[in-house]
């Protein structure tokens, strides 16, 4: 019958991504975040390897490189971001639409958001250019590190500027029902505005850049911190310190602001902490039912739900004097913020998806009374498939932190042990040289990996 051959259609369009059409991501993803917290951070590794050539390969090989990363496995890190940004690369190459592009968008319209190939908002593009440039740190390749802090300050500006053409296209499809939803993911994102502005992104790549003897590009990125995400008592220090070193004309300005800069002793090294704590939420879903032609349709989007409130402050012992960590970004609220800006262009697609349903179910309706002279059961059949196949695109890289911290220490030389909620990690602060300790907090553990450079 026809209208079978249509469902066999839609699901064959599905190809590689079934995993996600009927089994939410978040569900895949739950046994992952719990091996990060254990003690055996690197066992989902195998399996999420395997997904690495299906259909949502570029979202496996994300979350595979951060996997790596926790787990401090920084060389098989680096291949699977590469892997990753192999896949953006050839988004970006896509000057045509291919046949599986039309498969997928075919197969989207009968089935659900899912069944079209992952590419991350990109903020996600960011932070993973982000994380690159840290696993080439952490494995002393500083040329490396630098080329990927570059590429990540330049997407960041490209993102700026997509966006600002779209501003127009999302005005003109917006609606009292989009317009509601963005006012209330609004206000969960808080001060944010937009996903693509990260000051821990900003943040990292300027640090590079100063642990590198790039200072002059590390104040660039300190000031689009600080703009980003003003008040961090360690960023406007940073920023008084190096227009103080580089003689900028913000000097003055700076100093009456934060205050003079704090400057090393003569046998003084310095210890910098990034960490990052908890994993972005989930998004959820918002299913709701209604008729059209007496048949019933349903609309299935995705969301983020509650009030996920601020992380406290760490506070770490063991230094000279204890130290408490200040916030640099909040990833849950540029995830939030990424889907704001992408619901006006989703329920586009989703209009499009509940008229192409509902005109199937009236032309299976409609065969199906001329063959018989009566209603039979496909009707119902596909009013079934249409509620059962509406699901949420859930998919986002749920490895990612829930926030960013940051801390700076002046210390004289020695060996120090810093803990941090009980957990500990000892590093060597030299004369004259940063000891960078990254930590990664994911609930259970929280694990340390440092490196000491030269300044």
């Amino acid at each position: 019958m026809r209208h079978i051959a249509l469902l066999t259609l839609a699901f064959s369009l599905g190809g590689c991504a079934m995993g996600s059409l009927f089994i939410s991501y978040p569900s895949q993803m739950a046994p992952v975040k719990q091996a990060l917290s254990s003690q055996t951070p690197l066992a989902p590794l195998g399996d999420l390897a395997k997904e690495i050539d299906s259909q949502d390969g570029l979202l496996y090989a994300q979350e595979a490189g951060r996997v790596a990363q926790v787990g401090g496995d920084f060389s098989a890190s680096k291949s699977y971001y590469q892997a990753a940004i192999a896949a953006y690369n050839r988004f970006d190459d896509k000057a045509t639409v291919s046949v599986s592009g039309i498969g997928a968008s075919a197969g989207s319209l009968v089935l659900n958001d899912n069944v079209i190939p992952y590419r991350g908002p990109g903020f996600e593009r960011v932070m993973l250019h982000q994380y690159q440039a840290l696993n080439y740190l952490m494995q002393r390749e500083f040329d490396g590190a630098l080329v990927e802090v570059r590429r990540a300050n330049e997407l960041q500006d490209l993102e700026q500027k997509r966006y600002a053409k779209s501003k127009d296209s999302v005005k003109a499809m917006a609606n009292g029902t989009v317009d509601a939803e963005m006012d209330r993911l609004g206000r969960e994102a808080g001060s944010v505005t937009s996903s693509f502005m990260n000051a821990y992104s900003y943040y990292t790549t300027g640090l590079l850049h100063e642990l590198l003897g790039e200072e002059n590009d590390a104040y660039i990125d300190y000031r689009k911190a600080a703009q980003i995400f003003p008040g961090n008592p360690f960023l406007e220090q940073d920023l008084v310190r190096l227009a103080k070193k580089l003689a900028m004309p913000q000097y003055d300005e700076f100093k009456s602001r934060f205050g003079d800069a704090k400057l090393p002793e003569a046998n003084d090294g310095e210890v910098i902490l990034l960490l990052e704590r908890g994993f972005v939420p989930e998004k959820r879903a918002i299913t709701v039912p209604f008729t059209i032609h007496d048949n019933w349709q349903t609309v299935s989007l995705p969301t983020y739900g509650g009030s996920y409130g601020q992380l406290p402050p760490a506070t770490i012992s063991g230094l000279k004097t204890p130290l408490t960590t200040a916030t640099i970004a909040n990833i849950d609220a540029l995830a939030i913020t990424a889907l704001k800006e992408d619901l006006p262009m989703l329920l586009v697609r989703q209009a499009a998806r509940v008229y192409a349903k509902s005109e199937l179910t009236r032309s299976v309706e409609s065969q199906s009374k001329k063959q018989r002279n009566d209603f039979d059961g496909a009707a119902i059949a596909m009013q079934i498939f249409n509620v059962v196949s509406e699901q949420a695109d859930l998919r986002s890289w749920l490895t990612l932190p829930r926030q960013a911290q940051i801390a700076r220490q002046y210390l004289p030389q020695g060996e120090y042990r810093l803990s941090i909620g009980g957990q500990s990690h000892a590093v060597q602060v030299q004369a004259g040289a940063a000891t960078l300790v990254w930590g990664i907090d994911t609930g259970n553990n929280i694990r340390f990996y440092s490196i000491n450079i030269k300044k």
